[in-house]
């Protein structure tokens, strides 16, 4: 399952020793991720990916937001660098959701 879409990042910043980027999936991308991986998260609802930002790929998770309603991508710093992304900016993004056989 392939979800292209655009978003902008934004900053979470709740732990003032540690912030993190994010970009938010649109609602009905992330409907289909939980109907498609329900049974076999774990822990906390988090989903592997693959993500493609610009030129780059990166294997990582998505996580459920509850206060956003949406599953969130966090976009490392590496990315963001490569990228030449900004908080407040707007990218496009192509995930993969990598799931497990059953």
């Amino acid at each position: 399952m392939d979800i292209v879409f655009d978003a902008e990042l934004w900053v979470w910043d709740a732990r003032r020793a540690d912030t993190w980027t994010f970009v938010s999936l649109p609602a009905d991308a992330s409907d289909e991720i939980s109907d498609l991986t329900e049974g076999s998260r774990p822990g906390f609802g988090s989903v592997r990916v693959r993500a493609r930002v610009g030129a780059t790929t990166w294997t990582t998770s998505v996580f459920p937001d509850k206060a956003r309603g949406c599953y969130v991508l966090p976009v490392k710093r590496a990315v963001r660098e490569a990228e030449d992304l900004h908080p407040g900016g707007t990218t496009a993004v192509t995930l993969e959701v990598l799931t497990r056989p059953a």
